[in-house]
């Protein structure tokens, strides 16, 4: 499918070669004549500007990562009932409100929830985790092709393109992983911050 972008640069492009095919063809010393014919370049350069710059504002989407994992659900049975809804409603609308693939929650040295592409590998935090957790912040691959480091979540779901970590207090931390390279934005950060606030004060094993 063509972009919008596009096919205003085609018809930017089109309208300028008309107005020079025309003032070839129809030269003229008339005054009025080739103020039009200026004014009909500038006009066409214009629009031809505007489509370069809609390319700009918005990029190419890149397409979506084809991992290897199963779609499913697993809740730790430890939790309390009220807890395991909190964490099944939540990661059920940072699944669909946000471009995740998988979400992982651990917490205590054990897994509390994976949901999304899952595999059934355990997973063990690494120096990402690690400094998530002890600096209190969160953490954002933009493209994790750019991170050595980020092997450790192959066992979440493997070659996952985007990653963020984020802190559950000082015993834990949620990892969603995105489908493509910088697919999460600020607003998709401030609901993973939101949520990982909210479970803080929740989770009591």
């Amino acid at each position: 499918m063509i972009k919008q972008s596009t096919i205003i640069i085609i018809i930017g492009s089109f309208m300028l070669t008309l107005a020079i095919i025309n003032e070839i063809i129809y030269g003229s010393f008339v005054q009025s004549f080739q103020r039009a014919e200026v004014i009909a370049c500038i006009s066409s350069i214009i629009i031809i500007g505007l489509g370069l710059m809609s390319q700009r504002i918005i990029p190419n989407k890149s397409p979506k990562t084809q991992l290897n994992g199963e779609q499913g659900i697993y809740i730790s049975e430890k939790l309390r009932l009220s807890v395991k809804e909190e964490l099944a409603w939540g990661s059920e609308l940072i699944l669909t409100a946000t471009p995740a693939a998988t979400i992982l929650i651990f917490w205590r040295d054990e897994t509390l929830l994976k949901r999304g592409l899952i595999t059934d590998k355990n997973f063990k935090p690494g120096n990402i985790c690690k400094d998530a957790l002890e600096n209190q912040r969160l953490i954002s691959l933009a493209n994790t092709n750019n991170y050595p480091d980020t092997y450790e979540f192959d066992n979440i779901v493997p070659n996952i393109p985007a990653l963020i970590v984020h802190p559950i207090g000082k015993k834990g931390f949620i990892v969603v992983g995105g489908w493509t390279i910088r697919c999460f934005s600020k607003s998709d950060e401030l609901w993973i911050s939101g949520w990982a606030k909210k479970l803080t004060q929740l989770i009591d094993i």
